[in-house]
């Protein structure tokens, strides 16, 4: 059995295409889409350890983003493939934290981001620790 921190610092890439509705007047990936790139990509690194957004949400789990960060090196670009790379970097009672970095087709970081995030009660709309389940497939 691996501890929380080797499986938490497993790496998962998500790849995505930036489309033209998806740029600014000078062909740049406006930079708001990328909350978006990494809600993708971190919804695809739960799914790959066994984790469904779906799933926590009928069950009467939320997760909430508390904390958005990012850092811009250098900007993609219409049809660029971009990938992207999640770490889950915190698990702590109510919050789980998310670091991604982002690269163009030719390996070039393009930005570095971190989420976190809350389990909160549906019902309640209060933050609740991690649920069993989630900590056992984490730490599996």
């Amino acid at each position: 059995m691996q501890s929380k921190q080797n499986r938490a610092h497993t790496e998962f890439s998500t790849k995505i295409r930036v489309r033209y509705s998806e740029t600014d007047q000078m062909g740049f990936c406006y930079y708001g889409n990328y909350a978006s790139y990494f809600e993708v990509a971190r919804v695809e690194a739960l799914r790959e350890i066994g984790i469904s957004y779906k799933e926590l949400e009928n069950i009467g789990i939320l997760l909430p983003v508390k904390k958005f960060e990012i850092s811009y090196q250098q900007p993609a670009k219409y049809d660029d493939l971009l990938e992207i790379r999640t770490r889950i970097v915190q698990l702590e009672g109510v919050r789980i934290g998310f670091e991604y970095k982002t690269y163009n087709e030719e390996g070039v970081l393009l930005n570095e981001a971190y989420t976190l995030l809350v389990f909160v009660n549906a019902a309640t709309q209060k933050p609740i620790p991690a649920p069993a389940d989630f900590l056992n497939l984490i730490t599996k």
